[in-house]
């Protein structure tokens, strides 16, 4: 079985980088279970019904989300439409297992793949120099309790390399893939870990490599050299569409190899 996840799609040109490759790879790879991180789709800050739709267009079949979850507010009536037990595209809509309880939407996907077989996709948001999140690692043990696929997927949307490898060695032999996010630099750390799991610190932004994790260098860099606040916009040159293509076996789970995706125009 062969799992796709494309990390975080930042702006327009991430989502047009997007287009313009998911099909083929999917095709070149048999894909068995699209997810794509989609926190930034919206001018590079959160994510809106519209875009998510047009995603699930091109092949996604969960889309996991971070703390730019709840930028575009319209997300929140979105996620509110679909039942619990709901398969439908809003119910695919996941933001960080994690947050809060009594927060709109969920944070875990189970469904089963065109070929049957079930599947689970859990969003968690690090703690680490980030807000609004409980404990990762005990979340996701209470997670697992109630989760009966083997086919298991972990979008681990968090700043610190170290949270990320902790949570990698604290999952292993109990998951398929742990694939970090919210960083925007691709790691060349992916392997598989002695139990069975997938890992990659992070997986990389799908978007404009021209910038400064997707802004305008510009901007960025005024900031930076006078210490000023201003507006951030999302950057549109050289962009890339970065991946992760993890197999692993539908009966047991336990993933067999990772590989690294880094496709430009």
């Amino acid at each position: 079985m062969n799992i796709l996840f494309v990390g975080d799609i930042f702006g327009s040109a991430g989502r047009k980088i997007v287009r313009e490759h998911i099909g083929h790879v999917r095709k070149a790879n048999s894909v068995d279970l699209t997810v794509i991180n989609a926190e930034n789709a919206a001018g590079g800050f959160g994510l809106t019904p519209q875009i998510a739709e047009d995603l699930f267009d091109v092949g996604a079949d969960v889309l996991t989300t971070g703390n730019h979850v709840w930028d575009k507010r319209e997300l929140i009536d979105y996620m509110n439409s679909a039942p619990e037990q709901s398969q439908a595209r809003a119910r695919r809509v996941l933001r960080p297992a994690n947050f809060q309880p009594g927060l709109a939407g969920h944070g875990v996907f189970e469904g089963s793949t065109e070929s049957g077989v079930a599947y689970a996709v859990i969003n968690l948001g690090g703690r680490v120099f980030m807000n609004a999140t409980n404990d990762p690692f005990h979340a996701i043990n209470d997670i697992l309790a109630g989760i009966q696929a083997k086919v298991i997927v972990v979008d681990f949307h968090a700043e610190a390399t170290s949270e990320k490898v902790a949570m990698g060695w604290h999952l292993d032999g109990r998951v398929t893939a742990v694939l970090g996010t919210h960083t925007h630099i691709p790691t060349a750390d992916e392997r598989v870990l002695p139990g069975g799991t997938a890992y990659q610190t992070d997986v990389g932004m799908s978007g404009p490599y021209d910038s400064v994790i997707g802004v305008e260098k510009e901007l960025v860099l005024h900031k930076f050299l006078t210490g000023m606040p201003g507006k951030f916009e999302a950057a549109k040159g050289n962009p890339k569409m970065c991946a992760a293509l993890v197999t692993c076996d539908a009966a047991s789970g336990r993933a067999s190899a990772i590989q690294r995706i880094m496709l430009g125009e």
